[in-house]
């Protein structure tokens, strides 16, 4: 039983092996979520730093499950969505370094998870998806960064019919074009949340909280490709 209780972390490591980043452990990058224990979180609403302006409304829409799959209780982001607008708390840089207190007080969470998109641009000729985004998660009582991490994912839709001859090029271009510009603009929010919140500490309701200290960590910036039919 303990070592199938284990087997998840192996294939993290296998996982983590196809990026670009080096490895530490959760325990040692992330010390401070195992001392201060957060159990719920609330989600603000994405820092989008692009000029893409529908990254922040359909990245916002895939946070909420890969954390609560790793254990934690997120407060519905639709609710708070609602309540950050008639407050006037929308635009999440005004308390990215502010005090969390009132979260707390109000909410009853114990941290708040920003987000920054940094990049967010799509060409459809060479058939690729490019998301960079910051992940920051914020303790409400005491304001300390408990995860840091950014992740830079490409999405290549690229399509290849193997054909060498001028028409074959032309037709695996044009493919590619459609290919990307068909793409859900909400499956590279999905990738990068699953690359990078891979090694985001196990919640109280995982069966496996308190016993990935020592699984693997990202170290650095994860920059991965993912090749999407």
């Amino acid at each position: 039983m303990k070592l199938n209780r284990f087997l998840p972390f192996a294939a993290i490591t296998l996982f983590m092996c196809s990026c670009t980043s080096q490895k530490s452990i959760r325990g040692t990058e992330y010390a401070l979520m195992y001392e201060q224990k957060p159990t719920s979180i609330v989600i603000m609403p994405p820092i989008n730093e692009t000029n893409a302006t529908e990254a922040k409304d359909n990245f916002f829409t895939t946070m909420a499950i890969p954390l609560i799959d790793k254990g934690y209780y997120v407060f519905s982001p639709y609710l708070t969505l609602e309540m950050f607008q008639s407050e006037g708390a929308y635009d999440s840089e005004m308390f990215l370094d502010g005090d969390l207190t009132q979260f707390h007080n109000v909410l009853g969470c114990d941290a708040v998870m920003f987000t920054r998109i940094k990049k967010w641009s799509k060409k459809a000729l060479a058939g690729t998806l490019t998301v960079d985004v910051e992940y920051i998660l914020r303790s409400a009582t005491t304001g300390d960064i408990l995860y840091k991490r950014e992740g830079e994912i490409k999405l290549d839709k690229s399509v290849s019919s193997g054909s060498n001859s001028m028409i074959g090029s032309l037709i695996d271009i044009a493919a590619t074009a459609i290919n990307t510009a068909a793409t859900d603009k909400v499956v590279a929010g999905r990738e990068c949340n699953r690359y990078v919140l891979v090694d985001f500490p196990e919640g109280p309701y995982s069966p496996l909280y308190g016993l990935d200290a020592d699984a693997p960590a990202w170290k650095g910036k994860v920059k991965a490709t993912v090749k999407k039919k």
